[in-house]
């Protein structure tokens, strides 16, 4: 028998509920978070020849106008 999507809500919130009540959150996000912040690092030097220190300053630069980017989009969207 098929779910309703109130009873789908439902269920996902039930099992978010005991996933997050069994295990630490930031472990659990933290292979997604390395693979986002590693994303800059191959941006900015995608074939890894610049000196660690260099790429981590240029990743960290992408990083700030990527969210500068989507905070601007959002000032853009209150506005409308």
């Amino acid at each position: 028998m098929a779910l309703s999507p109130e009873e789908r809500v439902l269920h996902s919130r039930l099992a978010a509920h005991t996933l997050h009540s069994k295990y630490d959150s930031k472990e659990l996000t933290a292979p997604a978070r390395r693979a986002f912040l590693d994303g800059f690092e191959t941006q900015v030097d995608p074939e890894g020849i610049l000196p660690i220190a260099e790429r981590q300053r240029r990743a960290a630069h992408a990083r700030k106008a990527h969210f500068t980017k989507l905070a601007l989009a959002s000032a853009r969207a209150r506005r409308r």
